[in-house]
């Protein structure tokens, strides 16, 4: 594995490769690696001929700043991780490399609502941000393929009509949520998270399982308030939402053949952590 930094660099290396005609798959990141990420580059390695993750915590998608200050940053780690998982590059910007001329700059699209629902409605301009970010890197390392986490379920929709309104000639790939073996999704913020809220957190997924279980015969607005119910009876845990909606609109259904796919969506904060989960119902 090699490690680049500049957006000179990356392109040099990566201009050679599309000489020969070599398949790229790309995995987007900042950083503080898990299994969930290894997954994505496992996944990678085995339809590409050249894997890269870029590393870097992006300022523009996060609402707080103490948030950002927060947010775990372990190159070194992650930097020999991807290398026992078999990555090819790993690009590590600066700020100034990704955002040359400010960070003002954002496509013009127009997300309708995809970006002022659940994640978008508590963290507005995240997604924002989440655009600004990513169209900046396919712009730079121009892969075949890139690769998410269904756990981000509305980031990948988001990326998903970004890309359908830009025109980039990119494939993107959702990979399934990779989970502890109490059914914790992994997830960078989880080595925030103190024991005793490590203990209980476990519940976000029963809850989902329960609701997932109940679907096929229970009305979906009951479904709702039990999960609310049950998730604010946990100790510590209080429900920022727990929506059931059009897996592609992000839209709330309210009966099970309201849509060909439908997925439930929740976020819960814990003590200073906030988690994000979700579970495809059909």
């Amino acid at each position: 594995m090699i490690t680049l930094q500049t957006v000179a660099e990356i392109q040099e290396k990566l201009a050679d490769s599309r000489k020969k005609g070599l398949k790229t798959g790309f995995v987007p990141t900042m950083g503080a690696l898990h299994k969930g990420h290894i997954s994505l580059i496992e996944r990678a390695k085995a339809e590409n001929n050249i894997v890269i993750c870029s590393i870097f915590v992006n300022p523009t998608q996060f609402n707080d700043p103490k948030d950002l200050e927060r947010y775990p940053r372990t190159l070194d780690t992650d930097s020999r991780m991807l290398e026992m998982a078999g990555t090819s590059i790993l690009f590590s910007p600066q700020v100034k490399d990704i955002y040359p001329e400010g960070m003002n700059q954002v496509p013009p699209i127009e997300l309708g609502m995809l970006d002022k629902v659940m994640e978008g409605r508590l963290r507005p301009g995240h997604f924002r941000g989440v655009v600004q970010v990513v169209s900046r890197l396919f712009d730079i390392v121009q892969a075949d393929v890139a690769y998410f986490g269904q756990k981000d379920w509305q980031q990948v929709a988001v990326i998903r009509e970004m890309v359908r309104q830009l025109r980039y000639p990119i494939q993107i790939v959702a990979c399934p949520i990779v989970r502890e073996a109490d059914g914790l999704a992994m997830s960078s913020r989880n080595v925030l998270l103190s024991p005793e809220e490590r203990s209980v957190v476990s519940g976000i997924y029963k809850t989902l399982s329960v609701v997932k279980d109940l679907s096929a015969t229970k009305p979906l607005a009951e479904l709702i308030d039990f999960a609310l119910d049950s998730i604010s009876k946990i100790k510590g845990m209080s429900p920022e939402y727990f929506e059931i909606v059009d897996a592609q609109t992000l839209l709330p259904v309210t009966k099970m053949n309201d849509a060909e796919s439908i997925v439930a969506c929740t976020a819960v904060k814990i003590g200073k952590v906030r988690l994000i989960d979700n579970m495809i119902l059909k």
